[in-house]
């Protein structure tokens, strides 16, 4: 089966009105790869605006698993449809890390997000330490089975999922490509236990420093499906070029 490649850009807590504006007119979509890019929540409103018309779609980096309520700091699904947001990233390392989250509060978010409508984008990856003791898969797929455990695994098909060791965000490092590889393939497999046929539909993207230099490598895997993108999503020529390289 022929996934559609998906490149999403996490442009994390950076930007400016000015940068922003800059970065959105400067990206070059095209038919043939599934375009994604998430700013910061207060940048939102104007990115949607600046990409009305466009193929590139928009991305929020969290959202709360409550509808409303009293969750100061928090923003809640129907605030990011009021924007035209069509994805979120949940469970992404960092917020596992600083902020606490759990594999069931991550699960809770996924069912929350696809219950609105909207396509969730569930990282999974492994630090240094479980990559060295060799628990790599262990620890994705037990992230995978949190959230397939919570929604059932037909619906499991319209989630994404982003393979992101810990040791490689930020740091410079990437998995190799056959290291990469081998992690996807794993967890396409596990899902595959529960059912074949969603683990064939199923997105799996590699985040970990993917640059212009180390994606097309990437994306020539069996079952890399694309890319989630951190520091090299804030550079448009490079980001351009990832692009190209997974039509």
């Amino acid at each position: 089966m022929t996934r559609r490649k998906i490149v999403a850009g996490n442009w994390k807590m950076n930007g400016s009105v000015e940068s922003v504006v800059e970065l959105v007119e400067s990206i070059q979509a095209n038919d043939a790869v599934e375009v994604v890019v998430a700013p910061s929540y207060v940048y939102l409103p104007l990115v949607a605006q600046s990409l009305t018309g466009s193929k590139v779609m928009v991305a929020a980096q969290n959202v709360s698993e409550f509808a409303k309520g009293a969750f100061t700091g928090e923003v809640s699904l129907s605030m990011l449809k009021d924007f035209s947001v069509s994805h979120v990233i949940l469970g992404h390392s960092e917020r596992r890390s600083l902020f606490a989250e759990t594999d069931v509060q991550v699960a809770r978010k996924v069912a929350s997000t696809l219950e609105a409508g909207l396509t969730p984008i569930l990282c999974v990856g492994e630090t240094l330490e479980q990559r060295e003791a060799g628990t790599t898969l262990t620890v994705c797929n037990s992230q995978v089975d949190a959230v397939l455990e919570e929604i059932g695994v037909e619906l499991f098909e319209k989630v994404v999922i982003a393979y992101e060791p810990v040791w490689a965000i930020g740091t410079g490092k990437s998995a190799s490509s056959e290291q990469a590889q081998e992690v996807h393939k794993g967890i396409r497999d596990n899902i595959a236990k529960r059912s074949s046929k969603v683990a064939e539909k199923v997105a799996i993207l590699y985040g970990g420093s993917v640059k212009a230099s180390n994606s097309a490598e990437l994306f020539a895997q069996a079952d890399i499906d694309g890319a989630l993108i951190g520091g090299a999503s804030l550079d448009a020529t490079e980001f351009n070029s990832i692009i190209e390289s997974a039509k």
